[in-house]
Parts: C-alpha cells; sequence; structure tokens
C-alpha cells in the first residue's frame, strides 16, 4: 500500500489516491479533498456496482440485524474532526479508495506476487463496500488511516493469511519489492475480535533504497471490519496514540450504529 516505491508510496503516489493524493505525508504542502463529515457525499451504492464482497440477501434469515450491518458505511465511516490537529484528515471519494487500498498493504495494482495466492483482495468503488478516512501528518511525513469495509469472513481468516503470507515479494514495471507482515499483540477492544500487524514495504536498494513502515490495528463488528493503519517512511516511532484513539473512535462508532 513499482518505481522504487518513492514514485508510488512516497511523492506521487503517497497513497495512491489520484485526484485525492496527500502529498504532505512525503513533503509536500497540500491535502486534496474536503474534510467534510463522514457520510454526506458518498454517492448511495447502485445494483450495477460490482463488489468484492456480496452484497446483504433480503432472506430474512440472512440478513444482519444489528445496527452495525444495516448502516450504510457512508454513515459509520470516522469523522476527520476526530483526529488531532496535527492530522489533516479527508474522507477519500468512493473512486479513490481502491488506489489508496494499495499503497497500505504494499502490493501494487497488476503487481506479480509471490507466493501467489498472497494478493490482497481490492476494495471497489461502492460507497457501501469500503470506506476511507486518512489524516495526513506533514512534519512527520506520516499519516493515518481508517478503513471500513464489509467482509464475509471472520478475521481468523485474516489471522491465518497473515501467518502464511509472512514475506510477500511482488514485481511490477521491472522493479521487486519485499513485503513483510508479523501479527503482534493487539490492544483490548470490545470488537467481535481484534488482531494488530506490523508490515514493511522495502524496495531499491543502496542509496536508493525505499522502506515503508506500518502498523494496523483490525476490529470486527458483525460484517463489517474496521482498520486502522499508521505509515510512515521515516525512521521514528509509530504514533501509537493517535492510532489508538482513531481505531477505538471507529470501533465504537460501528457498534453504535
Amino acid at each position: 500500500m513499482m518505481l522504487l516505491r518513492r514514485t508510488r508510496l512516497g511523492i506521487a503516489g503517497c497513497l495512491g489516491a489520484g485526484a485525492v493524493l496527500l502529498t504532505t505525508a512525503c513533503g509536500g504542502s497540500t491535502v486534496e479533498g474536503v474534510p467534510e463529515a463522514a457520510g454526506t457525499t458518498a454517492p448511495p451504492a447502485t445494483s450495477s456496482t460490482t463488489t468484492s464482497v456480496p452484497p446483504t440477501t433480503t432472506d430474512d434469515s440472512a440478513t444482519p440485524t444489528s445496527s452495525a450491518a444495516a448502516s450504510a458505511l457512508a454513515a459509520l465511516t470516522l469523522d476527520p474532526s476526530v483526529f488531532p490537529a496535527a492530522y489533516q484528515a479527508v474522507v477519500l471519494p468512493p473512486q479513490a479508495v481502491a488506489q489508496a487500498a494499495q499503497d497500505l498493504d504494499g502490493v501494487a495494482s497488476g503487481a506479480s506476487v509471490d507466493p501467489a495466492g498472497c494478493k490482497p483482495d481490492r476494495p471497489t468503488a461502492d460507497p457501501d463496500a469500503t470506506s476511507l478516512v486518512v489524516g495526513t501528518d506533514p512534519v512527520n511525513r506520516a499519516t493515518v488511516s481508517v478503513e471500513l469495509a464489509r467482509v464475509d469472513d471472520t478475521l481468523d481468516s485474516l489471522r491465518s493469511r497473515t501467518e502464511e503470507c509472512g514475506t510477500v515479494r511482488t514485481t511490477a514495471g521491472g522493479v521487486t519489492a519485499e513485503v513483510v507482515s508479523e501479527l503482534v499483540p493487539p490492544p483490548p477492544l470490545g470488537a467481535d475480535d481484534t488482531l494488530a500487524v506490523r508490515r514493511t514495504v522495502s524496495s531499491g536498494g543502496g542509496a536508493d533504497e525505499i522502506t515503508q513502515s506500518m502498523l494496523s490495528l483490525v476490529g470486527q463488528v458483525d460484517d463489517v471490519r474496521v482498520t486502522a493503519t499508521y505509515m510512515s517512511f521515516g525512521e521514528g516511532e509509530p504514533d501509537t496514540a493517535t492510532l489508538d484513539l482513531v481505531f477505538r473512535e471507529a470501533v465504537q462508532k460501528v457498534k453504535n450504529g
């Protein structure tokens, strides 16, 4: 989440968000997007939209009954105002979410992946399949993002996949990168389940080597998965205080529906 990754993840694609590039994390000075309250601008999902997650059925026996499952993701998305003042936060438009996701998981779209079974799923532009709010800290060249995604599996499957795909090598545009992921102790939280993943993405070599570091907290409430990620290109420690704050607030908002 590949041109030495400085191009994709550094400046031109710091969060891969196309027209809403958050360039301040990489030394720029602007954040494009509108820091409006979550849920006010997302267009409604249409029946023609293809999603990566099967839609909720209308069968009474299969329809989730909790408020979290019944609410649109746009309404559940964390409001940018929750982020500390040091972070310039915006809710990404639906069409930018899939592009941003490749920077957050460290695998460029269209890249070959070894092992092949470790290629991550990609979100779609359906606003009720995935939503993403990103706060950028231009001083420390870092971002904190909160993603909501509708899923049809549990965190156990993500936990197993993370263990199986501890080291992944990707190739895109003739450039290779190594993505290393490890499970770390998650914070205690009142979600159905939680986990934490530390991930590094390295590419290039010598003076051209680029290392992207991430720490993700993941929780699940019914069919909504909440992932808060601190991402930086510096060598400093992650801002766990802000990460914990937005993660807890996001999970609570989903629980409240």
